[in-house]
């Protein structure tokens, strides 16, 4: 954690909508005059495409089920937390892109699938990273204990599943069987590495789809945010302004002490009410690290007090 070079990280499963997520994000950057250097997980596997697919039929070869883009094997956890740390101590870091398609591989003159090089990240007011990974522990690496904000983007695991096997099949070509066929060999890597980190952040949204999704494998339509809500918790609830958000977030109720449930529609809007304070006070704390004039935020409530 640094207060002259923040880091926010989002964490999510592949199909929980952690992209739907950094467009929030990236409105409040832009609103607010934040320059973040963005990073993708993405980059952080250890196999390009063909790699990863050469490596998969030899694991199943010799009956290994369980090798996926979510365990240790495929991931370089150690270069990951030297990206947060470096970034916090230095400001400055290395990373690459992962080239998805055909319009990123034309635009680095490259394959897709492929990485680019290493290089420097460019100067930035805090780091932000969007992926799998963001708060993953293992005996290798603490990549959890450098960010200044960790945020989980949990679907309950059946939606999560429906919201994968739409995209992978409209987006992707893919059948329903050779999904189905990810999802499961995922599952080990699933619970062991990317469940925990939802423990370790410190806001989780998790949509709740309010229709039936008993057998996602045959739902013919992603539940809409009309027919679900959003679970959100607080791991330290303490100085968050619940009165506030439920006056703002029509239709919202307190769970516990520490979890506020709003309606799906209302998802990207508590977004910006809980996490913009998180941001002010990061460029605040930086400004004041850096010598620079700290700007008078709005005298309207905060969901954070300061």
């Amino acid at each position: 954690m640094s207060d002259k070079h923040p880091i926010i990280a989002v964490t999510g499963s592949s199909g929980s909508g952690t992209t739907s997520v950094t467009r929030t994000f990236q409105g409040i950057f832009r609103r607010e005059g934040v320059n973040a250097a963005i990073v993708e997980g993405d980059s952080f596997h250890s196999l390009d495409r063909m790699a990863m697919k050469a490596e998969l039929e030899k694991r199943l070869a010799v009956g290994d089920q369980t090798f996926s883009h979510f365990g240790p094997e495929s991931n370089l956890f150690p270069e990951l937390e030297a990206l947060f740390r470096d970034f916090s101590e230095k400001g400055t870091a290395r990373s690459r892109y992962y080239l998805h398609d055909q319009d990123d591989a034309a635009r680095h003159g490259q394959e897709p699938g492929t990485f680019t090089p290493w290089q420097d990240l460019p100067p930035a007011d805090l780091l932000y990273y969007e992926g799998l990974h963001g708060a993953v522990q293992t005996a290798e690496a603490d990549v959890a204990r450098w960010p200044d904000l960790l945020v989980g983007v949990v679907p309950v695991i059946n939606l999560e599943w429906i919201q994968k096997i739409h995209r992978d099949k409209d987006k992707r070509g893919y059948s329903t069987e050779a999904v189905t066929d990810v999802i499961l060999r995922r599952m080990h890597d699933y619970v062991h590495y990317i469940c925990p980190q939802f423990t370790r952040t410190h806001v989780n949204f998790q949509r709740v789809p309010m229709v039936d999704t008993s057998n996602p494998f045959i739902a013919r339509d992603i539940p809409s945010p009309a027919e679900s809500m959003v679970v959100i918790r607080f791991r330290d609830p303490k100085g968050i302004d619940f009165p506030y958000l439920l006056s703002m977030l029509q239709d919202s109720f307190m769970s516990r002490a520490n979890t506020i449930v709003v309606p799906g529609g209302s998802m990207e809007l508590a977004m910006q009410l809980i996490l913009t304070p998180y941001i002010w006070r990061m460029m605040e704390k930086r400004r004041a690290m850096v010598g620079q004039v700290s700007h008078p935020r709005p005298s309207t409530p905060r969901p954070i007090h300061a």
